[in-house]
């Protein structure tokens, strides 16, 4: 199941580089990793994915791609994560049977996800958040809730979550959150490590 930490690596906020900061993740304690280069060649794209998806393997942690199928499979990924403009689930059902994540930030997109096969959902922005360009005006974790009345499956909470809102996104419904900028630059492991606490406590 998706759910507790879940890691995006973000290149222009890495400091050590995103290799690093995917292992320092998983020795805090984090339970799935997604890979998200918007900018990098397909071969930087293959190259580090592929070192990725090695490194989360021998860790049992799913490891995700963010929106290139053919990189997902080229590396066999165990998922991949889509947004609303990229290419259409039922194109990546037909040549894909992996683990396939959406982003919602409407119920009605939640529940249309949910019939056309998504495995689990991003529910975002919770809190405005400047780590993706397109993500919208935040929802707040009320949507959550929502979005857990509706379907049936996993939630993601992403979008300017920092260590003070887990009790409110895990309260809100969330089986698990990301928070790119409170755990990227130093001490990834640290601070991913102090989110995995906190989600264990509300999880308990």
């Amino acid at each position: 199941m998706i759910g507790g930490y879940y890691f995006i690596t973000d290149h222009g906020l890495s400091e050590k580089g995103i290799i690093n900061d995917v292992e320092e993740a998983i020795g805090g304690g984090a339970r799935v990793v997604q890979y998200r280069n918007k900018s990098g060649t397909s071969r930087t794209l293959y190259e580090e994915a592929l070192a990725l998806r090695k490194f989360c393997a021998d860790s049992d942690v799913p490891f995700i791609v963010n929106d290139r199928l053919d990189i997902a499979m080229a590396v066999e990924a165990d998922g991949i994560h889509i947004g609303p403009k990229d290419i259409p689930m039922f194109a990546i059902r037909d040549s894909y049977d992996g683990i396939i994540g959406r982003t919602c930030s409407t119920v009605d997109d939640a529940k249309r996800y949910a019939a056309e096969g998504a495995d689990y959902l991003g529910v975002s922005p919770i809190y405005s958040t400047t780590t993706k360009d397109d993500a919208g005006t935040a929802v707040g974790p009320g949507f959550i809730t929502e979005v857990r009345g509706s379907v049936d499956l996993p939630l993601i909470a992403i979008g300017g979550i920092t260590l003070e809102d887990v009790h409110e996104v895990m309260w809100a419904g969330a089986d698990g959150l990301c928070a790119i900028s409170a755990t990227a630059g130093k001490d990834v492991r640290s601070k991913v490590a102090a989110f995995a606490e906190a989600i264990g406590r509300k999880k308990e």
